[in-house]
C-alpha cells in the first residue's frame, strides 16, 4: 500500500460522501433506492450529528469510506458503534483498505469505551462475508433484522 491515511469527513465532503454511497448502492444492486442528497447528508451528519464518516486515502485521494453511528447495548450498559456502510473503490479492493478502515473504526470504538462494533451484510455478498470472517467477526445468525420505513413507518406512527 502506498501512503495511506484516514480522516474524518468535513461538511464540504458531502458530494464525495454521496458518490461513495451511490457506488455502494450500485454494487449492492440498490441504486434506485438512494434518495439521499448532499443537503440531506449535510443536515443529518454535520448539523444534527447523527452519523460520522471516515475516509481512507491513498496519496491524499479518497479510495474508500465508512459511515457509522453510536447505538446502545442495554446488556452491556454502554454505547457501541454500528457501521452502516463500508465501501472501497472497485479498483482498490483486495489491497487492505477495507481492513485498515475497520481497524481504525475498532480503535475509535476502544478509545470511546464502546462495548462492540457491529454491522450487517447482505446474505449474497460472499466476498464481504469471507472478509469479515477472516477478521474474526462473528455472524449473528440467531437474530433477524426488522425494518419499518416509508409509508409503513408513517402509517404506523399515526
Amino acid at each position: 500500500m502506498a501512503n495511506i491515511t484516514c480522516r474524518f469527513a468535513e461538511e464540504n465532503d458531502c458530494a464525495l460522501i454521496l458518490d461513495f454511497i451511490k457506488g455502494l448502492a450500485q454494487y449492492e444492486k440498490m441504486l434506485d433506492q438512494v434518495i439521499a442528497t448532499e443537503d440531506i447528508l449535510r443536515e443529518w451528519i454535520f448539523e444534527k450529528h447523527k452519523a460520522e464518516v471516515l475516509f481512507i486515502c491513498e496519496d491524499g485521494t479518497e479510495v474508500g469510506f465508512a459511515l457509522f453511528f453510536h447505538n446502545f447495548s442495554t446488556f452491556l450498559g454502554r454505547a457501541g458503534i454500528y457501521l452502516e456502510d463500508l465501501y472501497v473503490l472497485p479498483e482498490r479492493r483486495g489491497l487492505g483498505y477495507g481492513k485498515a478502515l475497520l481497524k481504525w473504526l475498532a480503535q475509535i470504538a476502544v478509545e470511546r469505551g464502546c462495548g462492540r462494533l457491529e454491522w450487517a451484510c447482505l446474505d449474497w455478498n460472499q466476498p464481504s462475508i469471507d472478509f469479515y470472517l477472516s477478521l474474526g467477526a462473528e455472524p449473528m445468525d440467531e437474530w433477524t433484522v426488522y425494518r419499518m420505513a416509508g409509508k409503513t413507518l408513517s402509517d404506523f406512527a399515526k
